[in-house]
This record gives C-alpha cells, sequence and structure tokens, in this order.
C-alpha cells in the first residue's frame, strides 16, 4: 500500500462512523424508506428489478441498499473496512439483502468472482483514483456480456476552481488536466459532510479530464451509449453556489457544468 492510499484510507476510516452519525447523511431517515439516490440516476439508470448491481466504492453503503430496496441483487465494494462494516451492519438492522466486500478497487477482481448486468459508481469517486486505465478494466472485468456501466460525478471541471470558503467568484486555482502525482491537502479536520474528524489527515485526490474518462472506458472495451452535461450538482462545490428546489446545487445562470453521466456498455 503506497503512502498517497494508506492515508486516504486512514481518512476514510476516521469519516466512516462520523458519517453515519451525521444529519448530511442522516441514516434514520434511510432506515425509514429514504431513497439516497439522486433524482438524474433513477431517472437513466431506470427499472434495475431483479438485475444484479455492483457498486464500486459504495462507503458504508446507503446508495447500495437504496438500489437493493428497488429490486436490484447489490453488492457493495469499498476499501475501507470501518464502512463496509458499517454496511453489513445497516443490512442486517434493515433486513435489506445485499452483499458487501472489502478491498481496493483495483485488487477487486481477485477477491470478488462474479459478474454483474449493471457497475455502478457516483459522487464524488474519481478524484481518489490514480489510474483510470486500470479503473475501466476493472469494470469491463465485472460485466456481464450486454451489461452496462453507469456513473453519475462531479464535472472535471470543477476541479479547475478555487473552493476556499468566502470565495464570490469562479477563479482557476489548478489544472484541469490529469498529472500521475496527486494534489496534497494537509491537516483536513472535517469532512465534506460537515462533521470533525478525529484527527487531521492529508487527503491525496488525482484529477481527470472528460476524455480520460471515457478514452479509459473505450479502452477497456466498453461502447459509449450516453454523454450528459448538467448545470446541477449534487454538492456544494463553492460557497456562492445555490441550492434549487430540488436539492441541487448551481450557478446563476447555468453557465458552467458542473456535473455529468456516462452510460457505457459491454459487447
Amino acid at each position: 500500500m503506497d503512502k498517497y492510499l494508506k492515508s486516504n484510507l486512514e481518512m476514510w476510516n476516521d469519516w466512516a462512523q462520523l458519517h453515519a452519525e451525521s444529519e448530511f447523511y442522516d441514516v434514520e431517515g434511510f432506515k425509514n424508506g429514504r431513497c439516497t439516490l439522486k433524482s438524474i440516476e433513477l431517472e437513466e439508470l431506470g427499472d434495475v428489478s431483479g438485475r444484479s448491481l455492483l457498486h464500486l466504492q459504495c462507503h458504508f453503503g446507503l446508495d447500495t441498499l437504496s438500489w437493493a430496496r428497488r429490486g436490484a441483487k447489490a453488492t457493495g465494494a469499498d476499501f475501507s473496512d470501518k464502512a463496509i462494516a458499517l454496511a453489513r451492519s445497516l443490512s442486517q438492522e434493515t433486513g435489506i439483502k445485499a452483499d458487501f466486500v472489502c478491498s481496493d478497487i483495483y485488487d477487486l477482481p481477485d477477491v470478488l468472482d462474479s459478474k454483474f448486468d449493471i457497475v455502478y459508481t457516483s459522487c464524488g469517486v474519481l478524484c481518489w483514483l490514480p489510474d483510470l486505465k486500470k479503473w475501466a478494466e476493472v469494470i469491463a472485468h465485472f460485466l456481464k456480456p450486454g451489461g452496462s456501466f453507469y456513473i453519475y460525478e462531479g464535472h472535471p471541471v470543477m476541479n479547475m476552481f478555487d473552493n476556499s470558503p468566502g470565495g464570490a467568484e469562479l477563479e482557476i486555482a489548478l489544472s484541469y488536466f490529469h498529472k500521475a502525482e496527486p494534489e496534497g491537502w494537509e491537516e483536513i479536520a472535517g469532512s465534506y459532510a460537515g462533521v470533525r474528524t478525529y484527527k487531521p489527515h492529508t487527503s491525496y485526490e488525482w484529477t481527470h479530464g472528460m476524455s480520460d474518462i471515457i478514452n479509459s472506458l473505450i479502452g477497456a472495451g466498453l461502447g459509449l451509449k450516453f454523454l450528459h452535461e448538467f448545470p446541477v450538482c449534487f454538492f456544494q462545490a463553492t460557497p456562492f453556489m445555490k441550492q434549487d428546489e430540488d436539492g441541487y446545487w448551481r450557478y446563476e445562470g447555468d453557465k458552467v457544468p458542473v456535473s455529468f453521466s456516462l452510460m457505457a456498455t459491454r459487447t
């Protein structure tokens, strides 16, 4: 395990229980029937009843279990042992049947021997991956012939902008283009869920442009079915985004793409 992965794993293990107790994730609401999936995902992925679904980077499983509630034969995978333990506990407590596997995404083919109708991932996952070529190969490995990969994610262009507290306009702070060495964010003492962590962490993140994402999937033998870009986002990426009536965040005038969805299929 390299230093980047080790540091990120320590941080996500720290976050797991804190997130499960946070207002942001509203676990009690989920237990009472709240669906955690976004309306864009539900519309575009459609009916999953009776279909096998692998959720990559599932954190502590709320979205995995939400798909299972909708009839999918769901399996979630994540590298955080603390998160997977919580996911299994939630599955047992709620009676929602789903399987959960603890593994780094690149090692998953060595520990999970199954093929799926759908491979799914969503909302803030790509920045934790150093190598999209290997990521796409893992996706292709787990898809049945005719199966579909689906992702809803923050738009890569958003990685360029300064998101410091107090910002009032879009300012370019980072390169759009991928590089092998990650950006290191030191002394992170809280998370995007608005919780304080047990100790400060250093977070390591990688930027991937849209061409990196698409070409990695094409290179793994998948065929692009659609690519959609949206002026709405699933989180407040900068302080001056405003939340709309549907719960999405957006900029005034909708002039910037802030999220995207993509579906690709294996022939």
